[in-house]
C-alpha cells in the first residue's frame, strides 16, 4: 500500500536465468546492483513503486527528502519497504559461485555522502547552477509539512511555557519548554509534565556568553535584509575561529528561544547542514549550545520533518551515547521534540534512537531522563518500536525502575503501550510487571492519582488477552488493592479496577 492510498502490485526478484549464465559473467548482473550506490546490495529491498534498493539507500533517501532517477524514468515511492529475500540469497550464491566478495552492510553517512552528491548533481543539471544541496529536500519538507494541520496530535498537545530556573540546579537547560499531555488512549490517563526550560542565558565554557558583541544582533539583522536570514549564521559557522563559531551557537540559541517566528525563518537546509559538525565539536561550549539552538529549532511544528530529513539525528544519537553531559540532556530534548511528529516515529527507530534513550533513562542526569521517558512515550506509540524495544530487554529494565520508584509516573506509560503487543505482553509478565505494579498501588500513598490511574491501566492492559495474568494477579493479592481502588479512587480507575476484579473472582472468563 503506497502512501497516497493507492494499492500497487509488489514485484519480487525471481531467479530464472540458468545460474550458469551468471556464473560465467566477471561483473555483477545489473539487477545486483544498487541504482544510487552502483554495488552489491547487501539487504535488497522492494519499495512501494517496484523498484528495488539497498535498504541503507532508502533509508538516506527518505532522511533527506530526496527521490533519485532510476532507468526506467519512474520516480521511486519509498512509503513502504519490503525485504527481497530471494533477491539476496541469489546474490549471495552469485558471490560464492563467481568467486566475488560478498557484499557488506554500506555505512549510514558513507551513503548520505554518495546520496547528497546526487543530490547536488541532479539540482545543478535542473537549474544550470550551483544551488543549495538541500534544496529537493527542502522542497518536499514544504509540501509536506503544508499537508500537515497545526500540532494537535491524538496523543500529546504541546504548549511553550518558561520554567523557573532553580540555582541549585547542578545541569543548565537549553529550550523552551512543552508541556505534554500524553492521551493515546482511553487507557491512558492525561499527563502534563515540562521536559525542557528555557534559562535566562546559554551555556558557554569559555564564559563567552557573557562577551557576545553587542554588533551580533544587527550584524545578522544587515545581513538577514541583504540575502537570506540564515546568512549571518551560516557565515560564522564556517569560521574556523571556535570562538566565532560559540558566539554563532550562542546567538542563534537566544534568538530561537522563544521567538517562533525566528524558529521557522532561520530552519532552512543552509543553517542545518551548517549546524551539523557544531553539534558533535569538540569544544563544549560549542557542542552544547550547538544541541540547545537545535532543540529550540525543534519546537516548531513545521520544523521537526525537516531536522529529521536533513541527516541529523545520527548526530544527535552520538551525542546522546558519548557528548558532554550537558549536550546529552539537549539530544535527549530534542530527540523527544522530533518523536512528537508521527511522520518521524519509525525514522528514530530505525535510525536506532531506542538502545541510546533506554539508556539514558537508566543512567542520565534527572533531565536527561526525564526527556529520554517521554520520547520512548511516543515513539512506542508505532508497533514497530514496541517490538525493537522489546528486544533491547526493555520490559525488565522498565519494570526495575517502577519498582525502584524512578520516573513512575512516565515509565508506566512506556510499559502501557508496551503491553498492547503480543510479545511485549509476554516480556512484562516474565518481568514480574504484575507484581510490580499491584506493589506500587499498594504503597502509592507518594503517588499522584494520574500515576495511579495509569498503573490500573497497566493492568487491565495486561490483562488482556492473557492466560497468565489471572494467576499472577492472584498471586500478587491483587483483589484486595483493586477493591481501594474501586473504594477510593478516581472514576477512571474504578472502572477499570472493576472489570479486573470480575474477571479475578470469576464473574467474568477474562478481561474485556
Amino acid at each position: 500500500m503506497g502512501g497516497n492510498g493507492k494499492q500497487h502490485r509488489w514485484k519480487f526478484f525471481i531467479q530464472r536465468t540458468p545460474s550458469s549464465n551468471y556464473d560465467q559473467q566477471k561483473d555483477p548482473p545489473r539487477e545486483f546492483l544498487c541504482p544510487v550506490l552502483g554495488r552489491l546490495m547487501f539487504d535488497p529491498v522492494v519499495v512501494s513503486s517496484g523498484h528495488t534498493f539497498e535498504r541503507t539507500t532508502v533509508q538516506v533517501c527518505k532522511d533527506l527528502g530526496y527521490k533519485p532517477q532510476v532507468p526506467d524514468g519512474r520516480t521511486p515511492d519509498f512509503s513502504a519497504v519490503i525485504p527481497n529475500l530471494a533477491l539476496r540469497e541469489t546474490i549471495l550464491n552469485w558471490c560464492d559461485r563467481s568467486g566475488a566478495g560478498k557484499p557488506k552492510q554500506p555505512d549510514y553517512y558513507a551513503v548520505e555522502s554518495t546520496v547528497r552528491t546526487a543530490m547536488m548533481m541532479t539540482s545543478e543539471s535542473s537549474r544550470g547552477q550551483d544551488v543549495s544541496r538541500f534544496a529537493v529536500s527542502e522542497k518536499e519538507l514544504l509540501i509536506a509539512v503544508a499537508d500537515h494541520p497545526p500540532l494537535r496530535l491524538s496523543h500529546a498537545v504541546t504548549e511553550l511555557t518558561p520554567r523557573r530556573h532553580s540555582l541549585h540546579n547542578s545541569y543548565y537547560s537549553s529550550s523552551s519548554e512543552e508541556s505534554v499531555i500524553g492521551c493515546s488512549s482511553p487507557s491512558l490517563v492525561p499527563f502534563t509534565d515540562q521536559p525542557a526550560a528555557i534559562l535566562s542565558a546559554p551555556t558557554s565554557q569559555s564564559n563567552s556568553s557573557d562577551i557576545i558583541s553587542e554588533e551580533a544582533p544587527s550584524s545578522a539583522s544587515n545581513s538577514s535584509s541583504a540575502s537570506s536570514p540564515d546568512e549571518y549564521y551560516v557565515v560564522r559557522f564556517e569560521n574556523l575561529d571556535s570562538f566565532d563559531q560559540e558566539q554563532a551557537v550562542i546567538e542563534l540559541r537566544r534568538t530561537t528561544r522563544t521567538n517562533e517566528e525566528a524558529r521557522v525563518s532561520l530552519c532552512t537546509s543552509r543553517l542545518l547542514s551548517g549546524l551539523k559538525p557544531l553539534l558533535v565539536s569538540k569544544y563544549a561550549g560549542i557542542q552544547a549550545n550547538a544541541n540547545a539552538a537545535l532543540v529550540n529549532l525543534s519546537l516548531a511544528k513545521g520544523n521537526k520533518l525537516k531536522i529529521v530529513r536533513a541527516g541529523i539525528l545520527p548526530l544527535l544519537i552520538d551525542v546522546l551515547k558519548g557528548g558532554f553531559e550537558e549536550s546529552r540532556e539537549h539530544a535527549a530534548g530534542a530527540i523527544f521534540s522530533l518523536a512528537l511528529e508521527d511522520d518521524n516515529k519509525s525514522a528514530l527507530g530505525v535510525l536506532g534512537a531506542l538502545q541510546p534513550l533506554l539508556h539514558a533513562l537508566r543512567t542520565g542526569t534527572e533531565q536527561t531522563r526525564l526527556d529520554s521517558a517521554l520520547a520512548l512515550y511516543h515513539l512506542t506509540l508505532v508497533q514497530s518500536n514496541r517490538s525493537k524495544l522489546i528486544k533491547l530487554g526493555a520490559a525488565s529494565a522498565l519494570v526495575g525502575m517502577l519498582e525502584g520508584g524512578v520516573l513512575a509516573g512516565k515509565v508506566v506509560l512506556v510499559v502501557c503501550n508496551l503491553a498492547l503487543c503480543a510479545e511485549g505482553k509476554t516480556a512484562l509478565l516474565d518481568a514480574h510487571a504484575v507484581e510490580v505494579l499491584v506493589q506500587l498501588l499498594r504503597d502509592g500513598g507518594t503517588l499522584d492519582e494520574s500515576t495511579r490511574e495509569n498503573c490500573v491501566s497497566a493492568l487491565y492492559t495486561l490483562g488482556q488477552g492473557s492466560l497468565r495474568f489471572n494467576g499472577l494477579a492472584i498471586d500478587a493479592n491483587a483483589v484486595e488493592v483493586l477493591q481501594v481502588v474501586v473504594d477510593s479512587g478516581s472514576e477512571r480507575a474504578k472502572e477499570k479496577a472493576k472489570y479486573l476484579l470480575a474477571a479475578l473472582t470469576g464473574q467474568h472468563d477474562d478481561v474485556d
